[in-house]
């Protein structure tokens, strides 16, 4: 049975309908958006499109964390992203995510008006993280990865794929819960193409009602990724349709909310998954 409702910090987000996460990178280096909408103006046009677009959540983001991408310091990421959620602060409807694994940077993206934060490292690399979430009362995002951007791809080898990213999970949950994050705050991510192989992706999706055990509603994050261009043939600009497909595997399978760059054909997507099903 899948789970209802996301608490968050200033409002109950329903999950009655698959819910459509935004990505907005203010980067000059994402893997797939990179560049396009670094300046402050941009960006806030961007998210205000993707609310048009029937995004319910726009997860902003200031450091890329694809594949052997170099790190940007505290100081550099703050300055990339609070000027973006301050500025959409009452210009938007819709929550605002938080994509860091910084606690420094969620604690003050949180205080300029996210509600929820998406750690990409499960709250396992700054251990001041989960009490951030904590005093924030924010929603959380934990994520399965292997290591850090820059090692993760290096090894994609398990023993058992689903058994170790679920144990992964539950030690991030086991994390929040004991830092005071009540338990309907927390989603649990299995980590698309964060130290995993094509095969292990596929894998992934094909087996996501294996996480529901955990009792937290489950996000996936694979717009566009590599393993949908190896499989297609496809680069990051032509993985639409090789997008929709994983989409509407991904909610057959029990996936509740779907972090994505294109937003209007992808609720459609979602939205027709969800009535078919």
């Amino acid at each position: 049975m899948q789970i209802q409702k996301w608490e968050l910090s200033r409002r109950t987000l329903s999950l009655e309908r698959p819910q459509i996460m935004g990505i907005l990178n203010v980067t000059p280096d994402s893997f797939s958006d990179g560049g396009r909408f670094f300046s402050l103006e941009r960006a806030v046009d961007r998210a205000r499109e993707m609310e048009r677009e029937g995004a319910d959540i726009i997860d902003i983001g200031g450091e890329s964390t694809r594949p052997n991408a170099p790190a940007v310091s505290l100081q550099e990421e703050l300055d990339r992203v609070i000027p973006v959620i301050e500025a959409l602060k009452g210009n938007i409807s819709v929550p605002i995510s938080i994509d860091t694994y910084k606690a420094g940077v969620a604690k003050a993206a949180c205080a300029a008006g996210a509600e929820i934060v998406n750690d990409v490292t499960g709250l396992m690399f700054d251990p001041e993280m989960a009490a951030v979430v904590a005093e924030s009362d924010a929603g959380v995002v934990v994520m399965h990865t292997r290591g850090m951007p820059d090692t993760m791809q290096k090894d994609t080898n398990y023993d058992d794929l689903i058994a170790d990213v679920k144990e992964y999970l539950a030690g991030s949950i086991d994390i929040a819960r004991r830092a005071g994050v009540a338990a309907g705050r927390i989603v649990v991510d299995p980590g698309l193409g964060f130290g995993k192989s094509v095969q292990g992706n596929l894998e992934l999706i094909k087996r996501l009602e294996e996480f529901q055990p955990l009792g937290c509603p489950i996000l996936v994050g694979l717009s566009r990724k590599s393993f949908i261009g190896t499989v297609t043939g496809r680069e990051q600009g032509e993985r639409i349709f090789g997008t929709a497909a994983a989409v509407v595997m991904s909610i057959a399978h029990g996936a509740a909310i779907i972090r994505v760059h294109d937003v209007a054909a992808m609720r459609d997507v979602a939205v027709m998954t969800r009535a078919l099903m």
